[in-house]
């Protein structure tokens, strides 16, 4: 055994006591039901777990536009909104290949002509890594996440900072996930429960009424409108009480 093999195992320790850290407190955020904390998350337990990134971000995109979450600095908002404005970059064309890209030197990399030129002289960025997080469908909307390191000095990520990154960008995967179906959930849930409420409101309608099916949810839509309410809010109330105040578009035609 060398004499550096053991500072490379002791250096190979420390960074894994980190990531299990990070994946712990990360992980926790989980239990929350909500993504958003998750994501927002990473960023900075991303610059703690690679001691050679200087500014971290997460780059989501939803609906067509690039967006960025929880920049740890400045210059990496900077560098992101300048990938989204020139619609390419290491982060943009990771989320939207499902790759990853470490470009070592951008003064010298001709993938990105002008990203690479405008990053450095603008913002001194010269390091990369980018890794895609994946796709989120939480019931509500969807999304492609990716997580993004940024360093101004050259060649700042040796192999172990790759294999570190690599393994914060799987890890975070798998939370986003995690988050997503935990979201998921709630919102199905959300659902079912609004389901079953505004079906029992027209089963009270069309018993007290004498409507049909489809009278009784017609007359609970147009309550709705009149009182600029959600369905959900008004077929609560018929539940609760047992009766709907109607105006008289609700009602229909009088006899």
């Amino acid at each position: 055994m060398s004499s550096s093999e053991p500072l490379e195992m002791e250096e190979s320790a420390q960074v894994m006591k980190v990531l299990a850290d990070t994946f712990d407190r990360v992980g926790a955020l989980v239990r929350g039901g909500r993504l958003a904390p998750v994501l927002e998350a990473i960023p900075g337990a991303a610059v703690e777990a690679v001691g050679n990134a200087q500014f971290s971000s997460v780059t989501l995109l939803q609906r067509g536009s690039f967006n960025s979450i929880a920049p740890t600095d400045e210059r990496a908002r900077q560098a992101d909104e300048l990938q989204y404005t020139l619609g390419s970059g290491p982060c943009v064309d990771a989320v939207l290949e499902d790759t990853t890209y470490c470009p070592e030197d951008l003064e010298h990399d001709d993938r990105w002509p002008v990203y690479s030129r405008r990053v450095v002289d603008e913002l001194g960025v010269r390091s990369m890594m980018s890794f895609r997080l994946g796709t989120m469908e939480t019931g509500v909307e969807s999304g492609i996440a990716g997580l993004n390191l940024y360093s101004q000095e050259s060649r700042a990520f040796d192999a172990s900072d790759r294999w570190t990154g690599l393994l914060l960008a799987t890890h975070a995967t798998a939370l986003v996930a995690a988050a997503v179906n935990a979201e998921r959930a709630d919102h199905l849930q959300v659902a079912l429960e609004t389901n079953r409420e505004i079906g029992a409101a027209i089963g009270i309608l069309m018993s007290t009424r004498k409507l049909s099916q489809e009278a009784a949810f017609a007359v609970l839509r147009v309550a709705s409108q009149d009182t600029n309410r959600k369905l959900a809010a008004v077929a609560a109330d018929v539940v609760a009480t047992g009766q709907l105040n109607l105006s008289p578009r609700a009602r229909g035609p009088q006899d």
